[in-house]
């Protein structure tokens, strides 16, 4: 079993594992052994500014694709297969784009003279065209539509696996659709809420591209100062300090959800 398992190992250890050790020593090096640049992420404002921005994005984020995912996934749940298979087939089709061409296609949507501003002055609903890019909103928008598709298939799976025998003894016992709803499927649902929020979250927390172009650079997300501190000032310490909290965070999140839901619907495993 090593032997056939060696392969893996060998592949985890030299682009995983050496290359996170090479990054936590790099935290720790400021012209020999030092704490400077871990010092500085908590006595300088702008990093706790840029992990404050990262954290409530991404829970906005996760909140609403939770809110437009949920009605997604119960859809698809209760359709018949062939319908269930159409929604579930336009939640994926995005992942055939990459992440760059659905956030320059935001961008081009969102701007001054795009096609929103442009409908929504058309209708009369504006007088001047609104400010929806290059800021923290047009990056709210951007991401969750990029990342909804992550909040909708671990629902999915979760709410497929709610036998429907339940909803009908509950309706059958004169409960209302709604009560139903609320006092047996959601509950049931419950552990694919948490799976899907924790994987749109963590996801969030590292996102670059998006919150880079939509952004337009004024919202700064703990990857793009990662990205930053290398390419502007060259300081590998400090960077990987940054990716180094970064990963220490996500990995407290797992922990804490570990306890709540096993890791391996989180993960998609069976």
């Amino acid at each position: 079993m090593l032997l056939l398992m060696s392969p893996a190992v060998l592949v985890v250890f030299v682009l995983l594992l050496i290359p996170l050790g090479w990054l936590i020593g790099q935290s720790f090096y400021a012209d020999g052994f030092s704490l400077e640049h871990y010092q500085r992420i908590f006595t300088e404002g702008i990093y706790w500014n840029t992990f404050w921005v990262t954290f409530r994005i991404s829970f906005i984020v996760t909140l609403l694709a939770l809110l437009m995912g949920y009605p997604i996934a119960y859809a698809a749940s209760i359709l018949p297969r062939r319908w269930s298979m159409l929604v579930l087939a336009l939640v994926i089709l995005p992942f055939w784009t990459s992440v760059l061409v659905r956030a320059y296609a935001w961008l081009i949507l969102l701007q001054r003279s795009g096609v929103v501003n442009e409908s929504l002055l058309g209708v009369g609903l504006i007088d001047a065209p609104l400010a929806l890019v290059h800021n923290e909103l047009g990056t709210i928008i951007a991401t969750v539509h990029i990342l909804l598709p992550f909040m909708v298939l671990p629902l999915y799976a979760t709410m497929q696996k709610i036998p429907s025998d339940l909803i009908q003894a509950g309706a059958s016992l004169g409960g209302t659709p709604l009560h139903v709803f609320m006092r047996v499927f959601f509950p049931l649902s419950l552990s694919g809420v948490l799976a899907g929020m924790t994987l749109v979250f963590v996801l969030c927390l590292g996102f670059y591209i998006t919150p880079e172009l939509v952004g337009g650079g004024r919202t700064v997300m703990a990857s793009m100062l990662v990205s930053r501190n290398i390419q502007l000032y060259s300081d590998w310490g400090a960077a990987s300090a940054v990716s180094v909290v970064l990963l220490i965070c996500v990995l407290a999140i797992f922990y804490v959800v570990s306890r709540l839901v096993p890791l391996e619907k989180i993960l998609g495993a069976k």
